[in-house]
């Protein structure tokens, strides 16, 4: 009769107290390994998430931000077209006041202004002028303003640039 007990070759044997623990701890090795791994892709997707949802905002902020730029332009526009004694440039002048101190508590500044200093990065030349009453390469005039967010340029400002007459170069 053959015995209920399964011989050391047989597949079925039960292990030994040793082996099974190893194949425990290798296996728990494992599923901690495995653990670990997902904990670090689920904070890697949160950051990752974290940094879409960030840039989305700024974006939709500046697009918001182009588009007051447009209102401060034409209310610029107005009041160069018209003198201060016009009754309506107090009122304009008020206006544009009160859009720029939007812009400012944004974070929003001009950037452009005669006498600076040419920058590509921050002017787009629309025109040079030979003249000597402006540093050679500085902004001589400007067309229209330029806007800032902090460092980054929302809108370059449209300038002159001025240039040294010909026999002063």
């Amino acid at each position: 009769m053959p015995s209920s007990h399964a011989t050391e070759g047989d597949a079925a044997a039960p292990k030994a107290p040793d082996e099974r623990t190893a194949e425990l701890e290798a296996q728990n090795a494992d599923l901690q390994d495995r653990y670990k791994r997902a904990l670090a892709d689920l904070d890697n997707y949160r950051k990752r998430t974290a940094r879409d949802t960030d840039r989305r905002v700024a974006e939709g902020r500046e697009t918001l931000l182009l588009d007051w730029l447009e209102a401060v332009d034409s209310v610029d526009r107005a009041l160069l077209q018209m003198t201060p004694e016009h009754p309506a440039y107090p009122g304009l002048r008020a206006v544009l006041d009160q859009l720029e101190a939007i812009l400012a508590r944004q974070g929003v500044r001009r950037v452009g202004a005669p006498g600076e200093a040419f920058d590509p990065e921050r002017h787009d030349a629309i025109g040079v002028r030979d003249t000597t009453e402006a540093p050679d390469r500085a902004v001589s005039e400007v067309a229209r303003s330029g806007f800032a967010l902090g460092d980054r340029v929302l809108r370059p400002a449209q300038v002159i640039v001025a240039r040294a007459p010909a026999g002063d170069r």
